[in-house]
């Protein structure tokens, strides 16, 4: 079979995904023949995607959280009064989209959590079936547990935008730290773990890694280390305009995010602290390192707690790394994640070689690019 990707590129997650899922299909014989990514405008793409493709990688404009003005967390009504102030710029993606997908060079569409996917099928219903795969696809089914006091506006809001962005897809592949059920359209499959992070050795350090995509949570960083500046900090963001590193003295450097080193680093680190996105503690549960989750909106709040009941760490409101330091002698690697994740492959690609009627995975051959 053939397939194109469509990937939001907010962040390393879903970027992540799509190269662990391109590599178990080329494996398999299949061929993803393009991948579109959408980010907000002016942002950069990692290398890494790119290199690790294999094939032309298209960006286009696509909606993405606003942050507060403190940079502490997004801000959903700044994320919404300012994406509405743009429809017209990402309708010219839309139009984009259904033209690449009319091109009629792909047996189906993966869609990595970009919610302009959704709205082109659900304006247009393009004759390609779609599949959309992400950890939030879980946030729909009945059996997922959410923490307490969440704000229901916003979690209204998340379930109404996942609804979107799978608006029409034949499947929605909801990854998931431990199995359960599938329900309805719903499938529940393991993360998808790459082949760097299966391939890694693990040692144990005696520093803390951390990860925050939303430069503003460097301030909380730094006023920890102040008071505990004996700790070794290790820390990837992505602040515009820094350098490659920023070494605030022996033990805290900022290192701006290179996929190499980041995984190079976790393989190493005592613990490892982040924003609560899904891939990144997922990776750290595989490589059995204690996380702290500091959630930067609703999205995360949800990731953060459902990590908590799998075993990865504890939440936090902040980057308070003593909660992270108190929690390591009660830490223990969950129970049966890594023989869940081994799985993942193959039942991914059953999932995708089998979308439709007449479509599966030994019905047609992959064609063969032109030069």
């Amino acid at each position: 079979m053939r397939f194109l990707f469509v990937v939001q590129g907010e962040g390393r997650g879903h970027l992540t995904q799509a190269i662990a899922t391109r590599d178990a299909l080329v494996k398999r014989g299949h061929e993803v023949v393009g991948a579109l990514v959408g980010k907000r405008r002016g942002a950069t793409l990692p290398a890494f995607f790119a290199e690790r493709m294999g094939v032309e990688v298209e960006t286009f404009d696509s909606p993405y959280f606003v942050y507060s003005r403190k940079k502490k967390g997004a801000s959903m009504a700044r994320t919404i009064a300012y994406q509405a102030l743009r429809w017209p710029l990402y309708a010219g993606s839309v139009r984009r989209l259904r033209r690449r997908l009319k091109a009629g060079d792909a047996d189906a569409v993966v869609n990595f959590y970009e919610v302009l996917t959704g709205v082109t099928y659900a304006l247009f219903r393009p004759k390609t079936p779609c599949v959309c795969m992400a950890h939030q696809c879980l946030f729909l089914h009945p059996g997922f547990s959410f923490p307490r006091g969440v704000n229901r506006v916003e979690l209204w809001a998340l379930r109404l935008f996942t609804r979107l962005t799978g608006a029409r897809a034949a499947k929605l592949l909801a990854l998931s730290f431990r199995e359960m059920a599938g329900h309805g359209r719903i499938r529940v499959i393991p993360p998808r773990v790459r082949r760097e992070v299966r391939e890694l050795r693990r040692t144990d350090g005696e520093y803390v890694l951390g990860y925050v995509l939303d430069a503003g949570f460097a301030t909380q960083v730094e006023e920890w280390h102040g008071r505990f500046p004996d700790v070794p900090l290790r820390f990837f963001w992505s602040k515009e305009g820094a350098p490659e590193v920023t070494r605030v003295d022996d033990n805290l450097v900022f290192y701006q995010l290179n996929d190499a080193s980041f995984l190079e680093q976790m393989a190493g680190c005592m613990a490892f602290a982040c924003t609560g996105g899904f891939e990144s503690v997922c990776e750290a549960m595989y490589l059995q390192k204690p996380a702290m989750m500091v959630p930067a909106h609703v999205e995360q709040e949800c990731n953060a707690f459902d990590a908590s009941l799998a075993g990865a760490g504890v939440a936090s409101p902040s980057f308070d790394l003593s909660a992270l330091l108190d929690y390591l002698p009660c830490y223990r690697p969950s129970p049966g994640f890594v023989s869940w994740v081994e799985r993942s492959d193959e039942m991914l690609v059953e999932e995708l070689t089998t979308l439709a009627p007449g479509i599966s995975g030994g019905s047609r051959p992959a064609r063969r690019r032109r030069g």
